[in-house]
């Protein structure tokens, strides 16, 4: 299978933090303990309590079991008993499994694990209250994104115990539209059925899907999580102020250093949520001396543990201290992230280091675009490549095709045109330079017009065979829905059905092989 190797920063909107960890060969101290490019936390073995291990094991073969796990995911569970560390990754519970990128991430992670003796282990972030962020996935037909979803009640609720309802029918019935036939259209209504939960149809989606890999599930909303990991929430309780210290200093450290934090930390914010035991509601904790506030409620600190004491569940950490309580829990060789995630863990370290006195090496995901043969025809047809699609405006693109196919008569007497004016501007703007400097300026403001005007005779000749040639407009609409819709990269907005629908099973073990990152930056893959 052909593959195409470019840097990330082909891919638009990437923060300098980002960019500057997946280019580097040495750590990026202190925010990240190792490089991308180095494999030193395949040597490390983290220690993790047999205690806690057999517990939290306990809890998965009960869950997995729950998500119709396969025979390789309980063998997977037993390794993990025995002593085995995990590769994990992780991502919010979406309908209809959300887009591609959730595909790149649980193929990354099992790839890695298969590399290094360990487990894959993929944490479903279902705690999360965000129900805008999971609640549609986009779909495409020939000539356009289809975006369904769900529609639904305003909820408090975690999204991930939300039932999915009866409006589900509608929209599993236009997913059968767009995707026709096919063996991932039977998993999806075996999965999303209106009695499930985001969390439930979510998770038996994927152990369908990766059946084969071994593929370990979690949900850490579960009460026995909560409970098990209740040290780190206790430690953010009894430890606030030191935290919130370090916090603070970290975020200075990485603006001195020309970055920004991702996530802001004010003097009266906290690392945790507190779940109201009345609407369910995830309540942000500000903390103000040795009292905490959800709005018009307060508690003590006392308060507080006596809420982790007796009902772990209703304590959530965010988005810093997630995956701190994440490695407590999990023997954690190293993680696998997205470009937003990995630019938190440089102001979570800090939590890692007082927490749990080590830190947690994050891998980037596999980042590829899919390239299907008809896109690639059309690629080929018009010699472009995947960062021309990516580094271009549509409309711009277009203009460089029409000039292209402009007919040879029309190309010659453009160029000769412009370079006689060029040539002939140049002159007179620099002998008017020489007799006075103000006269060479308006000089040369007046050339910058004649110029502009020989550049829009060139769109015009340009637009003209663009509506002679209509096939170059729709091959350019064609090209930036399949490869970068909505000025978007394809593996953040396409969902990963579409795919897998086209592709079958072939496509899984594709982006496993790919996964293993000799190419450290962003891939195109020709199917």
């Amino acid at each position: 299978m052909q593959t195409e190797c470019y840097p990330i920063s082909i891919l638009p909107r990437l923060s300098r933090l980002f960019l500057d960890y997946a280019d580097s060969h040495e750590p990026l101290a202190p925010f990240f303990p190792y490089s991308p490019y180095l494999q030193q936390w395949t040597k490390q073995t983290p220690t993790h309590d047999p205690a806690l291990r057999s517990q939290i094991a306990d809890l998965l073969d009960e869950q997995n079991r729950g998500f119709g796990a396969s025979g390789a995911t309980s063998d997977n569970i037993d390794r993990l008993r025995q002593g085995a560390p995990a590769v994990v990754t992780g991502q919010q519970v979406t309908l209809f499994g959300g887009p591609l990128f959730t595909l790149f991430k649980a193929a990354t992670a099992i790839r890695k694990a298969k590399d290094t003796g360990a487990v894959p282990i993929f944490w479903l972030a279902t705690e999360d209250h965000d129900l805008d962020e999971a609640d549609h996935v986009t779909l495409p037909s020939r000539h356009e994104l289809h975006t369904l979803r769900l529609a639904h009640a305003e909820s408090n609720r975690a999204v991930g115990k939300i039932p999915l309802g009866a409006n589900l029918r509608v929209l599993l019935d236009q997913a059968a539209d767009l995707l026709g036939p096919s063996p991932i259209l039977d998993t999806l209504e075996a999965a999303y059925t209106p009695g499930a939960t985001f969390a439930q149809a979510f998770g038996k989606l994927l152990a369908s899907i990766f059946a084969d890999n071994g593929l370990i599930l979690i949900d850490a909303a579960d009460r026995r999580y909560h409970a098990l990991g209740a040290p780190v929430l206790r430690h953010a309780i009894e430890h606030a102020a030191e935290l919130e210290s370090a916090l603070f200093e970290r975020n200075k450290l990485l603006e001195a250093r020309g970055y920004h934090a991702q996530v802001l930390v004010a003097p009266s914010s906290s690392l945790l949520f507190l779940i109201d035991d009345e609407t369910g509601a995830r309540l942000a904790l500000k903390r103000k001396n040795e009292y905490w506030t959800t709005g018009k409620k307060s508690f003590s600190t006392p308060d507080l543990l006596a809420i982790l004491d007796s009902a772990p569940e209703r304590i959530s950490p965010n988005a810093l201290l997630r995956p701190v309580f994440q490695d407590f829990l999990l023997p954690t060789a190293a993680y696998v992230g997205g470009p937003a995630e990995i630019a938190y863990f440089a102001q979570s370290q800090v939590l890692y280091d007082a927490i749990l006195g080590r830190t947690t090496p994050v891998i980037p995901r596999l980042s590829t675009t899919l390239i299907e043969p008809s896109v690639a025809t059309i690629l080929a047809r018009h010699e472009l490549s995947l960062d021309d699609i990516l580094g271009s405006h549509p409309d711009d693109l277009a203009q460089r095709l029409g000039a292209r196919s402009m007919p040879i008569e029309g190309k010659r007497k453009l160029a000769a045109a412009g370079n006689a004016l060029d040539e002939e501007l140049t002159t007179l703007t620099q002998w008017m330079r020489a007799l006075d400097p103000g006269l060479g300026r308006s000089a040369d403001v007046s050339a910058s017009k004649m110029r502009y005007q020989m550049n829009r005779l060139r769109r015009l000749a340009a637009n003209y065979q663009l509506q002679t040639e209509a096939s170059l407009r729709r091959h350019i609409d064609a090209l930036y829905l399949n490869l970068f819709p909505d000025q978007h990269p394809q593996e953040r907005i396409i969902g990963a059905v579409a795919y897998l629908a086209r592709y079958g099973d072939s496509l899984v073990p594709e982006l496993i092989e790919q996964a293993s990152q000799e190419c450290p930056g962003h891939k195109a893959i020709f199917l």
